[in-house]
C-alpha cells in the first residue's frame, strides 16, 4: 500500500512540474532573434519561429545545452526544451550576427 502512495505521490509532482513548464516564442525577423537575452526555468522552452523569408538555423555550442535545429524556411518553427541550469548562448549559423543567450535557473 505505501508502494501505491509513493507512486501516486511521484505522479502528482511530475504533473505538477509539467503544467509549469512555459513555451517562449522568440521570433527571427530581419536577420536578428525578436529578444537577445531570456530568462528561463528549467523544463521551459523556446519555439524560434521563422518569420523572415529566408532559411535560419539555430543552434548552440553551449554545454548548458547544445543543439541544432537544422535549416527551416519562413512560417516553420523548432523548439528546444531546456533540461539543464546555466547559460546557453545560441546563434544561426546562416546568420552569424544573431546571437540570443538564455539564462536557465
Amino acid at each position: 500500500m505505501k508502494r501505491i502512495y509513493r507512486i501516486l505521490a511521484v505522479g502528482i509532482a511530475l504533473s505538477a512540474f509539467n503544467a509549469q513548464a512555459a513555451e517562449i516564442v522568440v521570433s527571427q525577423k530581419n536577420k536578428d532573434f525578436s529578444q537577445k537575452h531570456v530568462k528561463l526555468k528549467v523544463g521551459d522552452s523556446i519555439s524560434f519561429r521563422n518569420d523572415d523569408p529566408f532559411f535560419h538555423n539555430v543552434f548552440s555550442l553551449s554545454d548548458t545545452a547544445s543543439f541544432d535545429l537544422g535549416s527551416y524556411p519562413q512560417g516553420q518553427s523548432k523548439s528546444v526544451k531546456f533540461t539543464k541550469a546555466g547559460t546557453v548562448e545560441i546563434e544561426c549559423s546562416i546568420h552569424p550576427n544573431m546571437k540570443l543567450v538564455v539564462e536557465v535557473q
